[in-house]
């Protein structure tokens, strides 16, 4: 994919040779959503998670709560 986006072309192309062809009506969409999910997964790249641990970490309920409400 460039970086001005996925064509519906292109995506009419990709859905052919994954063997999933579909109506020329739905390619403008297609594209909009797979550009919509790109620019969503940029953003999470850029995040800097730091010493976050992985989810597997995370224990529910044995969290300890010092906020004040």
């Amino acid at each position: 994919m460039s970086a001005a986006g996925l064509t519906p072309q292109e995506a009419a192309l990709g859905a052919d040779r994954a063997g999933l062809p579909m109506p020329a009506g739905r390619h403008a969409a297609v594209a909009a959503t797979a550009n919509h999910i790109h620019s969503v997964v940029a953003v999470l790249r850029e995040l800097d998670f730091g010493d976050t641990p992985p989810a597997a970490a995370y224990r529910a309920g044995e969290e300890k709560s010092d906020a004040a409400v």
